[in-house]
């Protein structure tokens, strides 16, 4: 059962969407009254998605989805009453997977948490696979200045300086990186 934090940032009741959510197989959680609240609550809370009511996305409530989406990341759904292209990219850039406007039709809901949550699972792959790219990448960095100390102190071709990178690594049991690391850490002043 996924676990849902209200946020409402209206004067409009959210029994209705509570009971909504219940039918349809979510367990509610307390909801919050602002979204000033938001990350202490999800911290506190632990849920697997987040709906936030507004009436307009302020600048403070966009702050807070986007702390929670660096901290806590979770699949974030906003209803509003305002369709300002501006204001939907805002929400977007701020971590929000769906942005709905003009109503909470209860019907509509537990297809709405759906795709946002497919959008959100997709998007922390495309954060995992870019993490591992950039690392790769500094890996490779590391890796190809090693080559060019070697190349420079040792009069070494670029193939025998990977060679002997690859070597060192097979010798002591490492990986090329961490060799590549350690020369490139004995060839730094120190300071």
């Amino acid at each position: 059962m996924l676990r849902v934090l209200l946020v409402n940032d209206t004067d409009k009741p959210i029994a209705g969407l509570e009971q909504a959510l219940r039918e349809a197989g979510y367990e509610v959680l307390p909801h919050v009254a602002a979204a000033t609240g938001l990350l202490k609550a999800v911290h506190e809370r632990q849920p697997d998605v987040v709906i936030v009511d507004v009436e307009s996305p302020s600048r403070d409530t966009l702050e807070q989805l986007a702390m929670l989406h660096r901290h806590a990341p979770r699949p974030v759904v906003m209803f509003s009453a305002d369709g300002d292209e501006s204001l939907i990219r805002d929400a977007v850039g701020a971590g929000v997977a769906a942005y709905v406007v003009d109503g909470l039709a209860p019907a509509r809901l537990a297809p709405i948490l759906r795709v946002a949550m497919a959008r959100f699972q997709q998007e922390v792959q495309v954060r995992q696979r870019l993490e591992e790219l950039e690392l790769r990448l500094g890996e490779r960095a590391l890796i190809d200045r090693a080559k060019g100390l070697l190349m420079e102190r040792s009069g070494m071709s670029e193939a025998e300086a990977y060679a002997a990178l690859r070597q060192q690594a097979m010798n002591h049991g490492l990986k090329l990186v961490d060799v590549a690391r350690r020369i490139v850490a004995r060839s730094e002043p120190t300071g």
